[in-house]
């Protein structure tokens, strides 16, 4: 198994990631052929089940970005499964404490660091039979977070050992600071929270991801120290695409995406 992700970090390279919400392997191919650096399957607030995760990364790993997934929430059960599949890195939203990193930690890391129960049937298929020794320095860990209770605890979660990092959710962070959920935060407050994530993250060494709801907010997230960035959702894109090209035929302004 490459450590293709974490050494790409490592280098201080960037990455641009796809966002898969849509349950349909035709639209993630289009995705990743458009050239992210990345792909991301969600399975929390995306429309996807697991079986349909696993027939979605059986198509991205045929092409060249790594696939990482975003499980439904912190549980042994769904984690152990998506990294059974093969899928080179996890997303675990609402790490709010040192308690939850260590409850990540357990499901996605093999022993003696965690407590990952052996049974990598797909795994082993794709990325060869040393996957086992492999994983724990392979597999990307990622905590979200999203709350003002993961803020204060953000010191201790970068430092439990097996995380490799944290991904930032804006909306549900707004949301618990009291201000507008969106993908693109005007608020100083929740500005100033996402500045001090990447900037807390450099510090421990650790890897640092974010959503976005622009390109230009991407570029301001490396900016600011970020390593890489989640552009919208397919499903976003595909409907802003839509209300453009219609606009455009009544010569209107696309002024908002119905649905979103």
């Amino acid at each position: 198994m490459s450590p293709s992700l974490h050494s790409h970090f490592a280098t201080g390279a960037k990455a641009v990631n796809g966002w898969c919400a849509l349950p349909s392997p035709v639209t993630a191919e289009i995705m990743a052929r458009q050239g992210f650096d990345l792909m991301t399957v969600d399975l929390q607030h995306g429309l996807i089940d697991y079986q349909m995760a696993l027939t979605m990364l059986q198509v991205l790993q045929g092409l060249t970005a790594p696939v990482m997934v975003r499980v439904p929430w912190n549980e042994p059960g769904i984690i152990a499964k998506c990294l059974d599949a093969g899928f080179a890195g996890v997303i675990c939203p609402m790490v709010n404490t040192v308690e939850d990193a260590r409850r990540l930690v357990q499901s996605s890391r093999y022993a003696p660091l965690g407590a990952r129960s052996f049974g990598p049937t797909r795994a082993n298929l794709v990325h060869g039979t040393g996957y086992a020794k492999a994983a724990n320095s392979t597999v990307l860990v990622l905590a979200m977070i999203e709350t003002r209770e993961a803020l204060a605890n953000l010191d201790a979660i970068l430092a439990v050992e097996g995380i490799d990092g944290v991904y930032v959710g804006p909306s549900d962070l707004g949301l618990s600071l009291g201000c507008e959920p969106t993908l693109e935060p005007t608020d100083p407050q929740v500005l100033a929270a996402i500045e001090t994530i990447a900037a807390r993250s450099k510090a421990a060494g650790r890897i640092a991801g974010v959503h976005t709801g622009s390109p230009d907010m991407i570029r301001r997230m490396f900016a600011q120290g970020y390593d890489f960035a989640s552009l919208l959702t397919d499903a976003r894109i595909f409907a802003t695409a839509i209300a453009g090209q219609l606009a455009a035929v009544h010569r209107t302004s696309a002024e908002s995406v119905k649905g979103y």
